[in-house]
C-alpha cells in the first residue's frame, strides 16, 4: 500500500451538537467488489452490531457501509437487541453507546451506557470465547463506554484526541512513517493485505493493559482536549498529553478476543453536509485509502478463535 503523504484535505468540524446529529449521515455508496472474500456468501461467523444502548452508529444507520462491507466479505451481519442471544463464536460490535440522559446532550456529566450486570455478562462472554469490537469516539462516547472498557483493563480520556500537526482539524494519519502505526498481525500482512498507514477522523484516546497489543499509538506532543461541552473549546479547556496512549489496540482475553478503538468514522463511510458542500469521511475518503483493508484484517482476526 502507498504511504499517505501530507495533502490539502478539507475536513469539517461541526461545533453544534444538533447540527452534527442532523447532517452527519451514512454515505450512499456501493461497497467496492471484494476479489477474495474471507468466506463464501453468509458462511462466515455472525457479526452483531449493538443497537441497545442508543448507539450513534447502528447497522441500518451510520454503520450501514460497515455492515455492507462485512456482508460482502462473507459474514452474516445483524443488529443486536438482546445480549443473551450471543454465542461463543459470534462477534459483537459496540460502537458509540450513550446513556439516555446524554442523547443530544453532549455535556458533562457523562453517564455510563452500561449497567453493571451487562458489563459482567459481556466480560464473561468474551472470557468464554466471544469476540468484541468496542468503539468509543470522542466525548461523550468515550465517557459512556469507559466502565465497559475498564472491565478489560482499558481506560479512556473522555475528550477529543489529536495528533500534533499544522491543522488540528485535518484527519489523523497513523503510519509507519510517523511511527504511530505499530506493527501487528493486523497490519503486517499475516491476515491479509499489508497496511502501512491508517486514517482516523477525530476520536478519543485510552491506556491499555500490559497484555494488550497497541496498534494506533500517540506520541509525546499529541494531546487530548476535554471540554465540559462537546466541541466547545477555549483557553481553559483541560489538555492532556497522550504519550504512551492509543487509539487502537487488541487483546486476547481468556478464550476470546477484544479490539478497542477510539474512533468510529474510520470503520464506515459517512458524509457531512453544510452550506459549503458535502465532505467524505471514512473508508471511501481519498485521505483513507488503506482503511477498508484494515477493517477486513481486523474483523478476520476477531473471527479466528
Amino acid at each position: 500500500m502507498t504511504i499517505i503523504k501530507k495533502r490539502n484535505i478539507v475536513f469539517v468540524v461541526i461545533f453544534l451538537t444538533s447540527f452534527c446529529f442532523s447532517q452527519q449521515r451514512a454515505a450512499n455508496i456501493d461497497v467496492p467488489k471484494i476479489k477474495n472474500p474471507r468466506f463464501l456468501k453468509s458462511a462466515g461467523p455472525t457479526i452483531y452490531i449493538d443497537q441497545t444502548h442508543q448507539n450513534f452508529h447502528q447497522k441500518e444507520g451510520r454503520f450501514k457501509p460497515f455492515s455492507d462491507l462485512l456482508t460482502a466479505d462473507g459474514y452474516k451481519v445483524d443488529s443486536l437487541i438482546n445480549l443473551k442471544i450471543l454465542k461463543s463464536n459470534d462477534i459483537l460490535v459496540i460502537s458509540n453507546p450513550i446513556h439516555q440522559k446524554n442523547v443530544r446532550n453532549w455535556r458533562q456529566p457523562i453517564h455510563t451506557a452500561f449497567a453493571k450486570n451487562e458489563i459482567k455478562y459481556i466480560q464473561s462472554w468474551v472470557q468464554k470465547g466471544g469476540s468484541l469490537l468496542l468503539i468509543a469516539d470522542h466525548m461523550p462516547f468515550a465517557g459512556a463506554a469507559n466502565n465497559l472498557a475498564n472491565a478489560f483493563g482499558f481506560n479512556f480520556c473522555d475528550g477529543f484526541a489529536y495528533l500534533q500537526k499544522e491543522e488540528r482539524n485535518l484527519p489523523d494519519v497513523f503510519s509507519e512513517d510517523n511511527e504511530r502505526l505499530v506493527s501487528s498481525e493486523i497490519t503486517n500482512g499475516t491476515l491479509g493485505e499489508k497496511i502501512n498507514a491508517i486514517t482516523t477522523f477525530t476520536g478519543s484516546a485510552f491506556t491499555i493493559p500490559n497484555s494488550a497489543k497497541g496498534i494506533l499509538k500517540f506520541k509525546k506532543d499529541d494531546y487530548c482536549l476535554a471540554p465540559a461541552i462537546a466541541w466547545q473549546f477555549n483557553d481553559e479547556t483541560p489538555r492532556h498529553g497522550l504519550k504512551d496512549k492509543y487509539q487502537g489496540a487488541i487483546l486476547t482475553y481468556g478464550k476470546g478476543k477484544i479490539a478497542v478503538f477510539g474512533e468510529a468514522a474510520m470503520f464506515t463511510a459517512q458524509t457531512i453536509t453544510n452550506n459549503t458542500g458535502t465532505y467524505k469521511f471514512g473508508f471511501h475518503a481519498e485521505s483513507a485509502p488503506n482503511n477498508l483493508e484494515f477493517i477486513r484484517n481486523l474483523v478476520f482476526w476477531l473471527s479466528k478463535n
